[in-house]
C-alpha cells in the first residue's frame, strides 16, 4: 500500500488557522482503515480524525467496479460536508477503482493506498514475493501496473484473500478457522520460496499475529500504513493544512453505515479506543430507494 496523492488543491472558505483545525476523513469500506488510523494517530497526533465505514456494502472486494466508485465518491462527499479538510481512501479496493473519479469531483487534499510493491520488491532476496489482497485489487490495472512498473526481475505469487475481509469485520483475528484459511493461503507462497508477502488490504494488518506465527522468519511482512501517514503529513503541509503544534484534538469520530457493533468493538480491541458509533445513511445512486408510488 503505498500511499498516492492527488495534486488538488484545497476548496479553502474559512482563515487558515480555523481550517487547520478541521479533521481529516478517513473512508473504508468497512474496518479496515483503522490500520491507517492507527498510524495517523501515532505520526501526527495533533490531528482530529472522521472515520467513515460503509459497513453495510462491505466488503467491496466482491462489488462491481461502478458499485464501488458510487460509493466511495458518495462517502467522500459526505466526509468534505461533514468538514473534512483532506480525504484519505483507506482501502485499496477503492483505491483502484475511484480514485480518478474523486480526485476529478472533489477539490479537497487526497491520499489513496495501493499495495506496496516497490518496496516488497526492494526487501526480497528470493526474487519471489507473496501478494495478499482482495479479487479486485489484484484484477485491475493500477495493480498490472505497479507490477510492471517495480517488479521486473521478481516472481509475484497472488493470491485472493477469499473470506479474510468478512472474518475481520465479525472481529475474528486469530480463531482456529482464521489461522487453518491463513495457512492454506501462505504454504503455497513459503514452498515456492517467498520471502516477502504484501499485505495488499488495508484489513490484513489485524492479521499481523496470527501471520507471523505460521510464518515465523521467512517472510518480510509488507504493511506501509506507516508510509501513508507520512504521505499525509507531506500533503497536509503542502496545503498549510497541519494541525497547529499545540492543537489537542477531539476524541476519534467513528461513523458507521452499518450497525456499528464490530467497528466499535474492533477499535477498542486494537486500538484502545472506546468510543461510540455514529450509526449513519449516506445514500448513492446505486444503493439509494426507490420513491414509493402515492
Amino acid at each position: 500500500m503505498s500511499p498516492n496523492l492527488g495534486a488538488l488543491a484545497p476548496a479553502v472558505t474559512s482563515g487558515p488557522s480555523l481550517l487547520r483545525q478541521a479533521p481529516v476523513g478517513i473512508f473504508d469500506s468497512g474496518l479496515g482503515g483503522l490500520s491507517v488510523l492507527r498510524a495517523v494517530r501515532a505520526m501526527l497526533p495533533g490531528e482530529s480524525i472522521i472515520y467513515a465505514a460503509d459497513s453495510r456494502y462491505a466488503p467491496y472486494g466482491a462489488r462491481d467496479a461502478d458499485f464501488i466508485a458510487d460509493r466511495t465518491l458518495a462517502i467522500c462527499s459526505w466526509l468534505v460536508a461533514q468538514g473534512a479538510k483532506a480525504l484519505v481512501v483507506a482501502c485499496n479496493t477503492a483505491t483502484a477503482e475511484s480514485i480518478a473519479l474523486v480526485r476529478e469531483k472533489l477539490s479537497v487534499p487526497l491520499v489513496g493506498v495501493e499495495p506496496g510493491i516497490k518496496p516488497a520488491v526492494q526487501q526480497s532476496k528470493s526474487r519471489v514475493v507473496g501478494v495478499l489482497a482482495t479479487r479486485v485489487t489484484l484484477a485491475s490495472a493500477r495493480f498490472q501496473a505497479l507490477l510492471q512498473r517495480h517488479g521486473a526481475d521478481c516472481r509475484f505469487l497472488c493470491q485472493p484473500g477469499h473470506g479474510l475481509v468478512e472474518a475481520i469485520e465479525r472481529c475474528d483475528i486469530g480463531s482456529p478457522e482464521m489461522r487453518a484459511r491463513l495457512e492454506g493461503y501462505l504454504a503455497p507462497m513459503l514452498e515456492a520460496g517467498a520471502d516477502t508477502l504484501v499485505l495488499g488490504c488495508t484489513h490484513y494488518p489485524f492479521l499481523d499475529a496470527t501471520i507471523r506465527d505460521i510464518v515465523d522468519e521467512r517472510m518480510t511482512l509488507i504493511d506501509t500504513s506507516v508510509a501513508i501517514a507520512r504521505q499525509l503529513e507531506r500533503v497536509l503541509a503542502q496545503h498549510d493544512l497541519l494541525a497547529e503544534s499545540a492543537a489537542v484534538p477531539l476524541p476519534p469520530r467513528f461513523c458507521s453505515t452499518g450497525d456499528g457493533a464490530h467497528l466499535r468493538q474492533l477499535a477498542l480491541t486494537l486500538l484502545q479506543i472506546d468510543a461510540p458509533v455514529e450509526s449513519v445513511d449516506i445514500p448513492s445512486r446505486r444503493t439509494a430507494t426507490a420513491p414509493q408510488a402515492a
